[in-house]
């Protein structure tokens, strides 16, 4: 399985948010760039991800599950993007910083320390175990 790392503007969608729509999830529209939009479609009901705030604490929070494969997103009026919904599984014990990433040797190539507008991306499985250890999370589920 595939993880993932799916980035909003808590100020716009945070985390609290996101558990509050729990087991009912939310879709996770408004995507309007076309390598997220790849990454969306490759997406398998199941796969995890990281929920990270952007602009306001640039920190990793959360883990969140895709519970809806990529359909298309009503809110586009091109008909050319589509979303998934997730649902919030658990919050990670420590949020993990931007900062915190960026000085982390074993994640020097992760997608967001090198693209880190890109609002959707690829978690390898390495970046991922290192993410849940400076997490303090101990399992995913």
């Amino acid at each position: 399985m595939a993880h993932w790392l799916y980035k909003s503007e808590p100020n716009v969608w945070s985390w609290d948010d996101q558990v509050a729509k729990a087991d009912a999830g939310e879709p996770w529209n408004g995507v309007r760039n076309f390598l997220a939009r790849k990454h969306l479609q490759a997406m398998k009901k199941g796969e995890l991800g990281f929920f990270y705030h952007s602009n306001e604490g640039k920190e990793i929070v959360g883990i969140v599950e895709v519970s809806r494969e990529y359909y298309p997103d009503p809110t586009d009026g091109t008909g050319r993007f589509g979303m998934v919904d997730l649902k919030a599984v658990k919050p990670l014990k420590r949020p993990v910083t931007l900062q915190e990433i960026k000085q982390e040797p074993r994640l020097k190539d992760m997608v967001l320390v090198n693209n880190s507008r890109l609002s959707v991306q690829p978690v390898t499985d390495a970046e991922w175990a290192v993410l849940l250890e400076l997490g303090a999370v101990s399992d995913q589920g």
